[in-house]
């Protein structure tokens, strides 16, 4: 004759839902989830700048140091552009608070390796993404004010003005994201070495380029100098994203990886 508890402990057993098991894998699987929901973050947000520069690039836009006449005359023509522009700005600030958020989660679920870092890379595109509304506001203005005027007006110049300087200072915001992220990555073992370096450099140079913000937006071709940590900055979103989204297609635990990436 069986005991009443171990008669109560079969009956419990046999009342467990059947996706109890696959309850017990759901850590794992979310893990990966997460991974793979801030890989594709990374890649959209690599993929939309690419796509607006390709844009741009088409449709011959104006540098900040040219003749003003110039640059009344494009927005005149190609204001379509920057309606579509300034509506991939929008995308761009979801984007990528979508991705340092996420960011910071995975690092902090392991072991908080890099967690200072990922602070700092949040701070950073969080004043980025103000400075990205603001560039993207005075560009509506700008575009708009030259549709309603035949030669280029003080009110005009001044609202190019403050579009250019507010890119120039989205550069060391920028620099400080790339920064941050790329050693918070790191240290976490999300990311090999050559991503570190990558991060440093390139956060580097758009930091130099920074601290000219005023040449910049008075149409210095001091911009040129953080354009390759801008490349950089496209090239690590995109590596990573993929390295992210394939993390767990081996099936490779969290320590093995980690240990394995960090001596790569």
């Amino acid at each position: 004759m069986r005991s009443p508890k171990k008669t109560d402990a079969a009956l419990e057993s046999r009342q467990v839902p059947v996706g109890a098991a696959a309850a017990t894998r759901d850590p794992t699987a979310l893990r990966a989830l997460r991974e793979r929901v801030v890989g594709v973050t990374a890649i959209a947000l690599a993929a939309s700048v690419v796509i607006q520069n390709a844009m741009f690039g088409w449709a011959d836009a104006p540098g900040y140091g040219d003749p003003i006449n110039d640059v009344l005359a494009w927005h005149q023509q190609n204001r379509v552009v920057v309606e579509i522009a300034v509506g991939q700005e929008a995308l761009h600030l979801l984007l990528l608070l979508g991705f340092v958020t996420g960011l910071h989660g995975l690092v902090g679920r392991r072991h908080g390796a890099g967690a200072d870092w990922s602070r700092l890379a949040m701070a950073a595109s969080a004043t980025l993404a103000a400075v990205l509304a603001l560039y993207a506001v005075l560009w509506i203005g700008a575009v708009l004010s030259a549709g309603e005027i035949a030669e280029p007006t003080p009110v005009f110049e001044l609202a190019w003005q403050l579009h250019a300087a507010a890119f120039a200072l989205a550069l060391p915001a920028l620099g400080t994201t790339f920064i941050g992220a790329a050693l918070a990555t790191h240290a976490s073992g999300l990311t090999p070495q050559w991503q570190r370096v990558l991060g440093v450099a390139g956060g580097g140079l758009l930091l130099v380029a920074g601290a000219a913000s005023l040449a910049i937006a008075d149409g210095s071709a001091l911009l040129f100098v953080g354009m390759p940590g801008y490349a950089a900055w496209l090239i690590w979103l995109f590596a990573t994203g993929v390295r992210l989204v394939r993390a767990r297609a081996g099936g490779r635990p969290d320590d093995a990886s980690t240990s394995h990436e960090k001596k790569l």
